[in-house]
């Protein structure tokens, strides 16, 4: 998607250790029209799968989710990070490393949304390690539902995601691909 590749080499800052921040216009402050479009590119990907649902994490997956989920006319559920006394007791919870934070992130999504008449997009803003999605695998897993595809906004190629999650033997699509992040450099394929 060369609008999104732009914007990347344009505002995208690399700020080393592999953490490329995109805050100006998809992790902080987000811009509505990219991520209409993005939604819309990520959707034309997936359309012939049939997915019912999109699941994503809190809280930078939910722009890229909602708006793909609005081109697909399906619902996003978002993997929470801190429990509601809302939330169902019999929550489903896997963890993740965050790259950017350094700490485990757990993350939870209630039986009441996801189970095994669900099939199921996951969509996230980047795909790197692939550890987020990895655990958001666990989640559809757990509940039953069929795992359908994985979507992401940016994939950092060079930290292997792509790779570690071949075993699960669906369709993984991404929009923008960084190849290298080396010498302060942002090099897209």
């Amino acid at each position: 998607m060369e609008l999104l590749k732009q914007r990347i080499l344009r505002e995208g800052v690399n700020l080393g250790h592999g953490i490329l921040k995109v805050d100006s216009f998809i992790n902080h402050q987000v811009d509505p029209a990219l991520m209409l479009a993005v939604g819309g590119a990520l959707a034309a990907r997936f359309a012939h799968l049939g997915a019912n649902k999109i699941v994503t994490a809190e809280i930078s997956g939910i722009a890229p989710a909602l708006t793909t989920g609005l081109a697909l006319g399906i619902p996003v559920v978002y993997a929470r990070k801190s429990k509601p006394v809302t939330m169902h007791p019999n929550t489903m919870t896997a963890s993740a490393p965050s790259h950017t934070k350094g700490v485990m992130t757990e993350l939870m999504v209630s039986p009441e949304f996801l189970g095994p008449r669900d099939h199921v997009l996951i969509i996230d803003d980047f795909l790197a390690r692939g550890e987020t999605i990895r655990a958001l695998v666990s989640l559809v897993s757990r509940s039953g539902a069929q795992l359908m595809g994985i979507g992401a906004v940016i994939e950092k190629r060079f930290e292997g995601g792509r790779t570690s999650l071949a075993d699960l033997g669906v369709p993984i699509e991404t929009l923008a691909v960084i190849t290298s992040m080396d010498n302060g450099k942002i090099e897209m394929e």
